[in-house]
């Protein structure tokens, strides 16, 4: 057995947080056995890997990106992105148009490299590629399976590129569901992307709904992320997203819902009582300027709120860190925000994913699955489990990692990527960027 040990462990494990000084996990395959003090676990272990005073914390969980969006990064705009609505047509949709396959590798590449960089092990990704769609999911499932991590995968139904595409999406959905979610493997699982209410007719929503029948998985879509989409809404339907989806059956525990931003008290009380989790985006949402979720008021009423990226960074502490100041700043009132930001990472997410992956996902605690991070933080002041939230709030970055584990296996030792040829990836993503960035 392997034990991890030699730092101060941070379990998130409700019934033992925090062990100060020299603590360890001790892992047998891709279980974790035991947590303690690295003296009471060291006899049982085989193999130690001495952290040398770094801190030991559980992998993290990014529950929403967009990995296609990786040649974005640096890349030209040349039409207007004056408001939401035109950053989706003049940059999103005219980028993941030009993906192909190989493109949905590379991309799935980097996201996933990236990830693991920043202590991320988990990941719930939305991908697009219209003119790249049939085997998609299924390109990116190999780099989930080369590259170690766990994924949840789905692909963006939209009613905007034409009837024939829109069929090939549905049918993509729900082929992968039908391959990943009834098997053992803990490491993928499918689910059925829409892309948003405003992109899909009350036609094309019951022929995904249809489609799916009884095919085990839920439904992941952006919900309510621009005033727009409630707008749509309410004027081809008279009644507003989330209340829509429900009178369609869409709620429900198997199923995430996407930002939130414009939803009403009404359709908050939907997610709640139907079980439904959803995400906020805190990067994305102020990045488009699309507003500020009340995600407060989300958590008092009881709705299962996690925390992903939307692909802006691949950073969940630095995502932690801003959810915290946007809910101070956007109610202004310093006392809100710290312990529901603690709550979106570290207790929705983890909940999250063991939901839809079958197993203890986020804490260090015995019986859990072994996805374990390092973090070269040393801080100055009392580092415990009365301050440990205000350390990794206010201290932790997804820089600061140093070593990897996803299931057992490292995927990063001291900051070298064990699982991918990184110069090789890196090296054609760049090729394929340019041919990309001259029709965009």
């Amino acid at each position: 057995m392997l034990l991890i040990a030699g730092g101060p462990v941070l379990t998130n494990d409700p019934d033992n947080p925090f062990i100060v000084g020299d603590g360890g996990v001790l892992i047998d395959d891709d279980v974790i056995v035991a947590v303690g003090p690295t003296a009471e676990l060291k006899p049982q272990a085989s193999e130690v890997h001495d952290v040398e005073g770094k801190l030991i914390m559980p992998g993290l969980i990014n529950a929403h990106t967009h990995a296609y969006s990786a040649y974005a990064r640096g890349g030209p705009v040349s039409l207007p992105t004056r408001n939401f609505q035109e950053t989706l047509e003049n940059l999103w949709w005219r980028l993941d148009r030009l993906l192909t396959l190989e493109d949905v590798k590379l991309n799935a590449e980097f996201t996933f490299k990236e990830g693991i960089r920043n202590g991320v092990t988990t990941f719930f990704d939305h991908h697009s590629s219209p003119n790249a769609v049939t085997g998609s999911l299924e390109a990116e499932a190999k780099v989930v399976r080369d590259m170690g991590v766990r994924a949840s995968l789905c692909f963006e139904t939209s009613d905007r590129d034409g009837t024939e595409i829109f069929a090939e999406q549905v049918a993509e959905n729900v082929d992968f569901m039908k391959s990943v979610n009834t098997d053992p493997d803990a490491y993928l699982r499918g689910m059925f992307g829409l892309h948003a209410a405003f992109t899909l007719s009350q036609a094309s929503l019951e022929k995904c709904i249809e489609a799916k029948g009884s095919v085990p998985g839920g439904w992941h879509v952006h919900t309510a992320e621009g005033p727009g989409d409630e707008v749509d809404s309410y004027r081809k339907y008279g009644r507003p997203i989330v209340q829509r989806f429900e009178e369609l059956g869409m709620l429900g525990d198997d199923s995430l819902f996407i930002h939130l931003v414009h939803v009403n008290n009404r359709e908050m009380e939907l997610l709640q009582t139907s079980g439904s989790w959803a995400v906020h985006n805190p990067y994305s949402n102020m990045g488009n300027a699309v507003g500020t979720a009340r995600v407060a008021e989300l958590l008092k009423r009881g709705v299962k709120m996690g925390l992903g990226t939307d692909a802006y960074t691949s950073d969940m502490l630095a995502s932690l860190g801003l959810a915290k100041v946007l809910m101070s700043s956007s109610l202004e009132d310093p006392t809100v925000g710290f312990m529901e930001s603690v709550k979106l990472l570290f207790g929705t997410n983890p909940d999250l994913a063991s939901h839809f992956f079958g197993g203890g996902l986020g804490r260090l605690k015995a019986g859990n699955f072994a996805d374990v991070i390092t973090l070269d933080y040393h801080p100055h002041t009392p580092f415990n489990a009365n301050s440990m939230w205000g350390h990794v709030i206010f201290g932790l970055n997804g820089s600061l990692v140093n070593d990897t584990m996803c299931g057992g296996t490292w995927l990063m030792r001291d900051r070298e990527l064990l699982t991918l040829d990184e110069a090789r990836s890196d090296a054609r993503s760049a090729e394929r960027a340019v041919e990309i960035w001259k029709h965009m």
